[in-house]
């Protein structure tokens, strides 16, 4: 770092994000991209609009988050727009912790929440995972904190019921809950239909998974109104056009054509099923996956020597290196074929 980096940040540790090679050689399981392009109207709908770049986009995303509230069964009030999921969950770090409400999160899960901690300048609290990797919602009873749960969580994939979530809810009335659903497409439950019954709920989706528009960087947060005034409030204060002409308009030809989008989740499911059993007929163990990914150790492999391999055979997964995770990897799950392939290249390696 330069000499001018400011020393509030000197011991930063930033996100990794997952491996983007240059080249297109790689069968790419590693970044939980969906394994489907856009729908066609997509891209139409984004040629029409190029035309207008000369212009500022809505900075309220009107037309956007009344189709969404449609979609969703809620009021446009109780959406906020915002450039991937990941900022609407920065502006909940920025407007809802601070020296007096810590962040409380899983030890295993979404590796920006320490980020998004630490460069907000707030303290947080881990509360460790069960040694099945589970999350036990007992633990988040009366949490002095700000509390930000992945549901499913990452990257193991274990999804919590609703009624769970509802149970952490009603024992934390006095402290905002952040249900992150970035993978609730593929087979779990959205807490969406409890925002008007909890004012302490605030719900973030992303567009990047189940809409196929991870390169459009597009995510909302649904909560009542006055927790969307508050994050509205940072929003203004940071990025008022956060939302871009081209993705604003991708992401109104995606809800326009929203039975494609779920069609190919439930494609996801199957495939992920089909490859989790093969897997096992390996001697894979499996977390029971409720995402578009599925996370992996093998009892005769070390899980970096198998990222490894399995990288020189020209398929990317991800590997952690935590301590409690190390021996596993993610896998996301591609197309049946590219799965087929990665099955046949798993059995391979582990004959070898």
């Amino acid at each position: 770092m330069s000499r001018y980096f400011s020393d509030k940040y000197a011991d930063l540790e930033a996100y990794v994000p997952g491996e983007q090679p240059k080249d297109q050689h790689y069968i790419k399981l590693n970044t939980n991209e969906n394994a489907f392009p856009p729908h066609p109207a997509v891209a139409k709908a984004v040629a029409e609009e190029s035309g207008k770049l000369h212009l500022y986009s809505d900075p309220e995303c009107r037309e956007l988050r009344e189709a969404l509230a449609a979609r969703l069964e809620v009021e446009p009030e109780e959406l906020l727009m915002t450039n991937g999921s990941d900022e609407i969950l920065n502006f909940a770090f920025m407007a809802f912790c601070d020296e007096y409400t810590p962040a409380v999160f899983p030890d295993i899960t979404y590796g920006f929440y320490p980020v998004f901690a630490a460069v907000n300048r707030v303290p947080y609290r881990e509360i460790p995972l069960e040694e099945d990797l589970t999350i036990d919602p007992e633990k988040y009873t009366q949490t002095a904190g700000t509390i930000f749960i992945a549901n499913p969580n990452a990257p193991t994939g274990i999804a919590l019921t609703r009624g769970q979530i509802e149970g952490i809810l009603q024992s934390n009335p006095y402290n905002v809950v952040v249900v992150d659903e970035a993978y609730v497409d593929f087979g779990a439950e959205s807490c969406i239909p409890l925002i008007r019954e909890y004012e302490n709920l605030l719900v973030t989706q992303t567009f990047s998974k189940s809409r196929s528009l991870a390169g459009g960087r597009l995510g909302f947060g649904a909560g009542n109104p006055e927790l969307i005034r508050d994050l509205n409030t940072v929003k203004y204060s940071t990025n008022p056009y956060n939302v871009n002409r081209l993705t604003n308009a991708a992401a109104l030809a995606c809800l326009t054509n929203d039975e494609y989008y779920t069609e190919n989740c439930r494609t996801i499911a199957d495939t992920r099923e089909w490859t989790a059993r093969e897997m096992k007929r390996l001697g894979f163990e499996l977390t029971p996956s409720s995402a578009n990914f599925l996370f992996a150790v093998h009892p005769r492999i070390d899980g970096e020597t198998f990222y490894r391999e399995m990288k020189e055979r020209g398929i990317l997964i991800r590997h952690f290196s935590g301590a409690r995770i190390r021996e596993y990897n993610r896998i996301s799950v591609g197309t049946r074929e590219q799965m087929e392939t990665f099955v046949r290249t798993a059995a391979a390696i582990l004959e070898s």
